[in-house]
This record gives C-alpha cells, sequence and structure tokens, in this order.
C-alpha cells in the first residue's frame, strides 16, 4: 500500500536529519542548555503550518514549559489560510510581532521555515541579530538556490538546522496526477525541536539546572503539578 512508501520516505528523511545534521543540533542544544540555565525564553516562530512546529512544544505533557510559541493570527491558518500566505511574504510585519513578546538576550529564537525566502521570518531572525539575541532556523536546503530579491533565512540566523524537505515538500507520486502528496516538512522539523529542546534539557540538568517540564493533566496529580509551574511563567510568556 502506498502509505507503507510514505512511512519510509518519512522514515528516511529522519535518518538523513540523524546523519547529517548531529553537530547543528548538538549546537542548538548547547544555546538551549545556557537559556535554561539563564531562566531565560525558548520562542519558536512560523508561518503557515509552520507554526505547528512551535505549538508541538508549547504547553504540552513532557514540554519545557519556558519554551513560547509565537502565535499571530494574521500568519496563521485559521484566520484566512491563503492571506496568511500572503501576508508570510509582506515585508514589515516581523518588527511588531516581534516587538510584542519582549524577548531578550538571555532568551534564544527559533524560526521555522522549510523555504526559508518569505520575509517575515527572514525579517525576524534579522531583527533578532540586531537586538543580540542568539537565533536558530529550521530549514531545507532544498531551496537555497531558489531566487530571491533578499537574503534567506539561512543567511540571516546565527545559525541553520537543515531539515531535509525536498524542494515542493510533498514526496508521493499519485496515479493520474503530476501533483504529489504526502507532506514531511511538519514530521521533519518537529523531530528537530524535540531533539534539541531534549537535548539542550540534558545538558542544563547535568549542569545543575532544575528543568520545569510539565506533567501530563490527564495522569493522576499532573493538573496540581502544573499549577506552580503555570503561575511562575504565566507573566512571562504571552499565549500561556
Amino acid at each position: 500500500m502506498i502509505f507503507e512508501n510514505y512511512y519510509s520516505e518519512i522514515i528516511n528523511i529522519l535518518k538523513k536529519i540523524k546523519t547529517t545534521q548531529k553537530g547543528k543540533i548538538e549546537s542548538a542544544s548547547k544555546i538551549v542548555a545556557k537559556v535554561i540555565e539563564n531562566d531565560g525564553i525558548i520562542y519558536i516562530f512560523g508561518c503557515g503550518h509552520s507554526h505547528l512546529i512551535g505549538l508541538d512544544c508549547f504547553y504540552r505533557a513532557g514540554g519545557l514549559v519556558n519554551v513560547s510559541a509565537m502565535l499571530d493570527t494574521d500568519l496563521m491558518l485559521h484566520n484566512g489560510a491563503a492571506k496568511s500566505s500572503k501576508m508570510e511574504k509582506m515585508s514589515g510585519i516581523a518588527e511588531s510581532i516581534f516587538e510584542r513578546y519582549c524577548i531578550t538576550k538571555n532568551d534564544v529564537l527559533i524560526t521555522v521555515s522549510t523555504s526559508g525566502k518569505n520575509a517575515v521570518p527572514c525579517e525576524m531572525a534579522t531583527i533578532a541579530t540586531k537586538n543580540g539575541i542568539p537565533n536558530i532556523s529550521v530549514v531545507s536546503s532544498a531551496y537555497f538556490d531558489d531566487k530571491t530579491d533578499t537574503p534567506k533565512l539561512f543567511e540571516c540566523s546565527d545559525m541553520y538546522i537543515d531539515n531535509c524537505v525536498p524542494h515542493g515538500d510533498a514526496v508521493m507520486d499519485i496515479t493520474g496526477t503530476e501533483v504529489k502528496m504526502g507532506s514531511v516538512s511538519t514530521a521533519a522539523s518537529s523531530f528537530i525541536l524535540q531533539s534539541v529542546l531534549i537535548e539542550g534539557a540534558e545538558m542544563a540538568a547535568k549542569n545543575g539546572a532544575e528543568l520545569p517540564i510539565y506533567k501530563s493533566g490527564n495522569i493522576e496529580g499532573g493538573a496540581e503539578f502544573n499549577k506552580s509551574l503555570i503561575k511562575k511563567y504565566l507573566p512571562r510568556i504571552k499565549h500561556l
């Protein structure tokens, strides 16, 4: 069945990330570890479907409490999907979004954009750099040769991790059409972000840091355990 081929495609991409991006994941994890040790916030930004990566790491069981997903309604899908695609390409939006989150030098900004060539994510990373804030991007090198009038995200970031996603994202050929199905960018980028956070947490713990980690609210004592964590970070994390 075709889903088995899709499974193989995803596994192959994850294997490629594991073998080719190990060093970069480790470097990004060291930055995250330092943020944890300094009681900073890990900000994750993405437009369109890329915002899902931030959501995947935000306010969930087994996740770090000091993660803040940057969720701008105009750049998400639920308030007009086609509109969000247009706005992602508009210059001048990133600065106002950046200012609303009060990111400091003790924090880190992780920007996710598989194509890495639209204005908002690129400008977000550029603004972070100008403000002395460490910033990491998750992009696909398959888009590096695409022509653009402005610098691409990987050029604007302190460092980038390649999610190894092919040009066009979808990987499956379907009978009767030239258009492929089966996107892989969410699975690939989520694997990278979760890996960076887990490794960063382990590094920080070995350095003596106390880790703020959510328990599931659906297990006995989970909700009570999380209350003090939420109370501590509620003034600092916009969407908490």
